[in-house]
């Protein structure tokens, strides 16, 4: 059972999948999120088995995913696509120009940094320096002002 599972239903990108398996920290999304969501895209991009708690659901609307492809990568607009067509979901997604892409449809995103610093708020993670330092050393990109987000 999720921790705070009043908290809406989220919708992944890949990056944040791949940075919290890099991690061996996936399950944070279990303990933080009632149902966490998935585009078969996003599955294809990724790579591996995903666990039976992330759920995949394909977009109703294709073409949005064919639309948003031209502006950004299909794991990416999937995601978003999927959100467009959900009530209150939260989007995790990373890249900058998704983010503002899906800003501009209205969606409420967040990035695997938020889903850090939620999860060191919530006492499931105890050390959110380190594991922005191993999120880094794993080749993630983060913003600049990082430092000042954790301190």
């Amino acid at each position: 059972m999720p921790l705070n599972s009043d908290l809406q239903l989220i919708i992944s990108d890949t990056s944040c999948l791949i940075a919290l398996t890099n991690l061996n920290l996936l399950d944070i999304l279990r303990n933080l999120y009632k149902t966490v969501l998935v585009t078969p895209e996003v599955v294809g991009e990724y790579g591996e088995t995903l666990p039976d708690w992330i759920s995949v659901k394909p977009v109703n609307d294709t073409k949005k995913i064919t639309a948003f492809s031209k502006y950004i990568d299909l794991g990416e607009s999937s995601a978003i696509a999927l959100a467009t067509e959900m009530d209150e979901a939260l989007l995790i997604v990373d890249d900058l120009e998704a983010r503002q892409f899906a800003l501009n449809l209205g969606l409420k995103i967040t990035g695997t940094l938020g889903v850090l610093i939620r999860a060191y708020k919530q006492g499931i993670i105890t050390d959110l320096a380190a594991v922005i330092s191993r999120l880094k050393e794993n080749g993630f990109h983060l913003p600049e002002n990082t430092e000042k987000l954790i301190s």
